[in-house]
């Protein structure tokens, strides 16, 4: 005779995710609707306990084909908790399977902006891509909602699964990461990624700073290799007073060109705006070494020394 379920929330998530890791899926989607129950019976707020069911429940849809239910449970779980990637993937894979190309475009896009090493992410946007342009024409980028600004606290974000083996989870989650690192863009994806920072860069001439957001990122996803693309996007960061993003893409800037000059003094700007003064002085020594004579960082020094004294 098998084991009966705990009653508690915790003892129904647990035995629905050890039914989803044997295959069961109805059988654990079923468990995950009565943790739910539970935990909205006692009325305690636990979001976060709330959304993994969704979420856990979602992937049930998904293996069983229901993507309907899928969206709405995954919908549920991100309202809860924005910004978590598993939710947003199992999303994307069922309006992908729905031929709702332009909604699981948006939803690939947010997954590489939380972390752009995700394979199934990057595959995704290259499918979707090619959809889009087939369906759509060559202005479908025009054509589809604008994919959301992640905060810089929700990037890089470890997220959860429907079984409790992390274990296994951390070793697939590397095997991910290392892959997406070690792979070289294609001559493709180097000219994709090109027209993309190009056509953000005529949305920042027109002031249109959150759409351009979405083009640098579309063309980091392409290729993550250029580093006037992430100190172009933390220029649209800097503007929309997103001060720890334009840090963090000033960062990836410097990794890639030690000498690039604009990711320095926007990086002095947005440690300035942060207050951290010693960091933003930093910046601006650093800069003055290549370009002594540079007026704006030498103005700039001015203003923090000030706010030093």
């Amino acid at each position: 005779m098998a084991p009966q379920p705990s009653d508690s929330a915790e003892g129904l998530r647990a035995a629905g995710n050890r039914s989803f890791r044997n295959g069961q899926f109805a059988e654990a989607a079923a468990l995950y609707s009565r943790a739910l129950r539970v935990l909205q019976a006692r009325g305690s707020s636990d979001p976060e306990e709330e959304s993994v069911l969704y979420s856990n429940r979602a992937a049930c849809h998904l293996k069983d084909g229901n993507c309907t239910d899928c969206i709405k449970d995954c919908t549920s779980a991100l309202a809860l908790v924005p910004f978590v990637m598993k939710p947003l993937l199992r999303r994307a894979s069922a309006y992908e399977a729905l031929e709702r190309y332009p909604l699981a475009y948006v939803d690939y896009m947010t997954v590489l902006q939380i972390d752009g090493s995700v394979t199934s992410a990057l595959e995704g946007i290259n499918r979707m891509t090619r959809a889009l342009r087939d369906s759509l024409g060559p202005e479908w980028r025009l054509k589809v909602p604008s994919v959301p600004v992640v905060p810089v606290s929700a990037q890089k974000r470890w997220d959860y699964l429907p079984s409790e083996n992390h274990r296994e989870t951390a070793k697939s989650k590397s095997r991910e990461t290392t892959t997406a690192k070690s792979r070289v863009p294609s001559a493709g994806d180097v000219e994709r990624a090109r027209v993309l920072k190009e056509e953000g860069n005529e949305l920042v001439k027109k002031g249109n700073h959150k759409k351009a957001i979405e083009k640098y990122s579309e063309s980091l996803s392409f290729s993550n290799l250029e580093s006037a693309t992430y100190s172009n996007r933390a220029l649209c960061y800097l503007v929309l007073k997103q001060y720890k993003e334009a840090v963090k893409d000033c960062t990836e800037a410097l990794k890639l060109n030690g000498k690039n000059v604009k990711a320095f003094y926007r990086r002095a700007q947005a440690y300035k705006a942060l207050k951290d003064y010693k960091s933003s002085l930093a910046d601006i020594s650093s800069l003055l070494e290549i370009e002594p004579k540079n007026g704006p960082a030498q103005k700039l020094r001015q203003e923090v020394n000030q706010n030093l004294n």
